[in-house]
């Protein structure tokens, strides 16, 4: 049977990975300030562009920036008044975190061709509206466990893990060691 094609695939380019956002609906200044800080820390160093925080958190955002300041990179935590706002605005698709969801591996596809991902993450008490406006509702175990783990796995899944090193524009640096700890100042060139 003929198919009128030599046989042969060519490979598609690779598509560069999305643009990732992340939305933090819920967080609960002075309740969640420690959860928070860690899924916006996992953000950023897995790849994350940034994190909209719901209700914003002034102090938590300025701790943030120091961060990047130290360890480089272009992160940012932008507080937001209006959640839905952020979804409704969103470029690319809107990917909701919830045990609930539709397992990880089937959403993937869809996914990683976008150019712009919002994920978003909820605190203690989900809007139910979150559900209806997601494009997919999402678990990566459909198990209790961590807001971090479930947001650590979605972005190595869509992202890649990125290998170790510094970002651009830090002051400070990890020297890889066996054991032990130790960060060295970066000199700034001029």
């Amino acid at each position: 049977m003929a198919t009128g094609s030599s046989g042969s695939r060519r490979k598609r380019p690779r598509n560069r990975p999305p643009r990732v956002s992340v939305l933090r609906v819920g967080h609960r200044a002075g309740r969640d300030p420690r959860l928070t800080t860690h899924l916006a820390l996992a953000a950023r160093a897995l790849g994350a562009e940034r994190m909209f925080l719901h209700p914003a958190d002034p102090d938590l955002s300025a701790r943030l920036a120091e961060v990047v300041a130290d360890w480089g990179g272009t992160f940012e935590v932008v507080g937001v008044p209006d959640w839905k706002s952020v979804v409704r605005a969103a470029p690319g698709p809107v990917v909701h975190l919830t045990m609930y969801g539709l397992p990880l591996d089937r959403v993937l596809p869809r996914i990683r061709g976008a150019s712009d991902l919002l994920v978003v993450v909820g605190g203690a008490k989900v809007p139910p509206d979150l559900y209806r406006l997601a494009d997919a509702n999402v678990a990566v175990s459909h198990q209790p466990h961590s807001e971090v783990a479930a947001l650590a796995v979605l972005l190595d899944r869509v992202l890649g893990v990125p290998g170790p090193g510094r970002l651009a524009g830090g002051r400070l640096a990890v020297v890889p060691r066996a054991r032990g700890k130790k960060v060295r100042e970066v000199r700034r060139s001029r």
